[in-house]
């Protein structure tokens, strides 16, 4: 179940925008907090809270989940003429005639074009063990019309350096339990391979070896991005928001990493789903 009470909880914020998977702190976490050896502690150029509203263009792959209510929920980031990837928690369980994929804007309530799911399928080890395997892909009932706002961004066909910088686009909250932005923001944040991230998070099970990290210190992190929301590098698809101490405490935040994904996700697209290597939204669509 992912919403949990005690050890972690699903942000709602001020509107469902702002869903994204937090996790509480360990005592242990929490002491490495205070440690000036930490990278936590260091000096990283991650401009995340405070970050700046995205020109119309500069990120066409992005798309705003949303309800049939025109709610924003969740990020997402076109891949294919009728497929878009986001977090598995952003679509578990609701039936896909009430989502809604809008495109080529950076106003979620002012998109270029809106499409009906036809399907979605999450990973089959989804939330197996907790906060893995985080992932869903989208199926859309037309195909996507192209133009300088709508493009689809490449998967990844080798993995990133450590250190390098990600765009994080997203119109999640820029402060915990803060307002939903009307544009669409983006974030410069620092990719940190999985071996550094385990040591920062005290090796962490629910960090598993499906996720990329973005490190930061107190004060910066994934507040700016919706769970779903993509994170870019080199005109690559790179990761996909999950979860992460609440709102910028100065641990990494942790995302689907979509090179450790990407046949997964290719043999997904190709459909039809086989050997349980994901599961539809079982709503007969």
């Amino acid at each position: 179940m992912l919403f949990r009470f005690v050890t972690a909880f699903l942000l709602l914020g001020c509107g469902l925008s702002d869903a994204i998977l937090r996790v509480e702190l360990s005592a242990a976490q929490r002491a490495k907090l205070s440690d000036p050896a930490s990278l936590a502690n260091k000096k990283l150029d991650n401009r995340v809270v405070n970050g700046f509203d995205t020109p119309l263009g500069q990120a066409p792959y992005q798309i705003s989940l949303q309800s049939m209510y025109n709610e924003h929920m969740c990020g997402g980031a076109i891949v294919g003429e009728r497929h878009v990837v986001t977090a598995a928690h952003c679509v578990y369980g609701y039936n896909p005639i009430y989502l809604r994929v809008a495109t080529g804007t950076v106003r979620w309530q002012q998109p270029d074009a809106k499409y009906f799911v036809e399907e979605y399928w999450v990973h089959c080890n989804y939330n197996s063990p907790d906060y893995n395997n985080d992932i869903a892909v989208i199926r859309l009932n037309d195909s996507i019309v192209w133009n300088d706002y709508t493009k689809p961004i490449a998967l990844p066909t080798e993995p990133l350096a450590n250190n390098t910088k990600v765009l994080l686009t997203g119109w999640g909250s820029t402060e915990y339990m803060g307002d939903t932005p009307d544009v669409l923001q983006q974030a410069s944040l620092t990719y940190v391979n999985y071996t550094v991230c385990q040591e920062e998070m005290g090796g962490d099970i629910r960090n598993g070896v499906g996720h990329m990290c973005t490190l930061t210190h107190e004060g910066q992190g994934a507040c700016h991005g919706d769970s779903g929301g993509p994170l870019v590098a080199n005109g690559y698809l790179y990761g996909l928001v999950n979860w992460g101490y609440p709102c910028a405490v100065g641990f990494p935040d942790s995302h689907a990493y979509v090179y450790y994904y990407r046949d997964w996700i290719l043999r997904t697209m190709s459909g039809p789903c086989k050997n349980c290597h994901c599961y539809a939204s079982n709503y007969g669509v």
